[in-house]
């Protein structure tokens, strides 16, 4: 179950995905619409936001800065933030190539996730992000 941090102006708000991994990206854009929705328009029940195991905040659509540290929601296990994207100069080939580039920070709760887990997470979190195509899977 996946939780999305939603800033309204009445405040952030984390509205939950449940069964997220059995649904496929379309289907979770879908109901991320709607859920943003209902929290913009204070319309969001107690069993909305409940459940939650992982969510994701976005500081860079707030106009936040390159990293951010965000901080677990108990009793979930992680919260993956995003930052803005940025152009930035890299090595492509040895070559310097202006990209653009998503800043990621994970947080999680070493109780239940080693640090190398985590870092395969996030490393598999970067494949769907520069290949797309593997989001478009059902069931992925």
């Amino acid at each position: 179950n996946i939780g999305l941090a939603v800033d309204t102006e009445h405040g952030l708000f984390v509205p939950v995905i449940k069964g997220a991994d059995k649904k496929s990206i379309l289907a979770m854009a879908k109901e991320i619409m709607e859920l943003a929705a209902k929290a913009r328009e204070k319309k969001l029940n107690s069993m909305d936001m409940k459940g939650g195991t992982f969510t994701i905040t976005n500081i860079g659509s707030a106009g936040g800065g390159w990293f951010a540290t965000p901080v677990i929601n108990y009793p979930e296990a992680a919260i993956l933030g995003t930052g803005m994207i940025q152009d930035m100069v890299v090595a492509i080939d040895g070559k310097a190539k202006v990209r653009k580039m998503l800043p990621l920070s994970l947080s999680f709760d070493h109780r239940i996730l080693d640090g190398a887990e985590a870092a395969r997470f996030v490393m598999t979190v970067k494949a769907h992000l520069e290949d797309p195509d593997l989001m478009l899977v059902e069931g992925q």
